[in-house]
C-alpha cells in the first residue's frame, strides 16, 4: 500500500519526500560538495601540477609510510579482533563487561590523549624509557610510534563487527561440529569462518579508512619528520600550512581516492552481502 512503511504506519508522501530531499541536501553541502572542492583545488593548475605534487620525494615517502602502517595494522587487527570477539561471545568468565567496555575505550578517548599516553610510557622520560635506552630501540619518533597509535585508534572496529554477528549465529553449528569429531581448527574453519566472513572482512575495510586517515594520535608520536615519519594526513597539514595548497589538495584528492575505493568495496559488500551485514548491525 503506498505511503505505507516496513512496520505497517501511514506516512503522508510530502513527508516522507520532504525528509528525503533533506537527507539529500546534507549529504550534498557535508559531503559531496567538500568533495568537488577538494578535487577541484587539486587539478586547478593543470594534471601535470598534480602530478607534479604526488611523486614528490616528501609525498611519495608519506603514501609509502601509510600503506606500510595501514598492512601491518590490519591484519593484526584482523586477528586479535577475531580472537576478542571469539573470546567474548563463546566463554563466560568474571570481567567480561569490564573487556566489553575496554574494546570500546579507543571510541571515547580522543586520539591526541591515546598519543599522549605513548609518549607517557615510551617517551624519554617515560615509564620503558630505561629499556628503550639500554636496547637502542626508538619507538616515538619513527614508525613503531605510528604503528601503534593506529592499532589503539584502530582497535575496535573488526571486533565490534564480529561481536553481534557471532552473538547472533549462536554456536549450535560449532557444536555439532565437535560432537562430530572436529577438532578445534577444523571447526575454526570450516563453520566459524565462513559464517563470519563477511561481517570480518567489512570491519577489515573500515579499520583500513580508518588508519589511512588517523591524524590526531598519529600527530602526536611522528615527530612530523619529512620523509620519515609523516604519513599522508601529516604531509597535507604540512603542505598546506607552508601555503602550498595545490600541492596539499593534491596530496588530499590521493587520500580521498583511497578512501572512495574503500567506499566502493563497502557498498560491493553490502549489495551482494546484504542479509549477513545486516545482521551483525542490527545489535549495535
Amino acid at each position: 500500500m503506498a505511503g505505507r512503511t516496513h512496520d505497517g504506519l501511514h506516512e503522508p508522501a510530502w513527508l516522507r519526500w520532504t525528509l528525503i530531499a533533506l537527507a539529500v541536501l546534507a549529504m550534498a553541502a557535508l559531503v559531496v560538495l567538500p568533495l568537488l572542492m577538494v578535487l577541484g583545488a587539486a587539478f586547478s593548475k593543470g594534471v601535470g601540477v598534480w602530478f607534479a605534487a604526488l611523486v614528490e620525494p616528501d609525498a611519495r615517502a608519506a603514501l609509502k609510510l601509510t600503506l606500510f602502517t595501514v598492512a601491518i595494522v590490519v591484519p593484526v587487527n584482523a586477528v586479535f579482533g577475531l580472537l576478542m570477539a571469539w573470546a567474548v561471545t563463546r566463554f563466560e568468565f568474571r570481567g567480561k563487561q569490564l573487556l566489553l567496555s575496554l574494546i570500546d575505550l579507543p571510541f571515547a578517548v580522543s586520539p591526541v590523549v591515546a598519543g599522549l599516553c605513548l609518549v607517557l610510557l615510551f617517551g624519554s622520560q617515560g615509564w620503558f624509557a630505561e629499556l628503550l635506552q639500554r636496547y637502542d630501540m626508538k619507538i616515538l619518533f619513527a614508525r613503531p610510534g605510528i604503528v601503534l597509535a593506529t592499532l589503539f585508534i584502530t582497535f575496535p572496529f573488526v571486533v565490534r563487527e564480529l561481536i553481534p554477528l557471532m552473538q547472533q549465529q549462536g554456536a549450535d553449528e560449532e557444536l555439532a561440529a565437535r560432537s562430530l569429531g572436529a577438532g578445534t581448527w577444523t571447526m575454526f574453519s570450516r563453520v566459524t569462518l565462513p559464517n563470519i566472513k563477511w561481517g570480518l572482512l567489512y570491519g577489515v575495510l573500515l579499520c583500513a579508512a580508518r588508519a589511512m586517515g588517523e591524524f590526531g594520535a598519529v600527530s602526536v608520536v611522528s615527530g612530523h619528520i619529512r620523509g620519515l615519519t609523516n604519513t599522508l594526513p601529516l604531509h597535507i597539514e604540512i603542505l598546506y600550512n607552508e601555503f602550498d595548497s595545490t600541492a596539499a589538495f593534491a596530496a588530499a584528492s590521493l587520500l580521498a581516492g583511497l578512501a572512495l575505493i574503500t567506499l566502493i568495496l563497502k557498498f560491493w559488500l553490502e549489495a551482494r552481502h546484504g542479509d549477513a551485514l545486516a545482521q551483525s548491525h542490527r545489535r549495535h
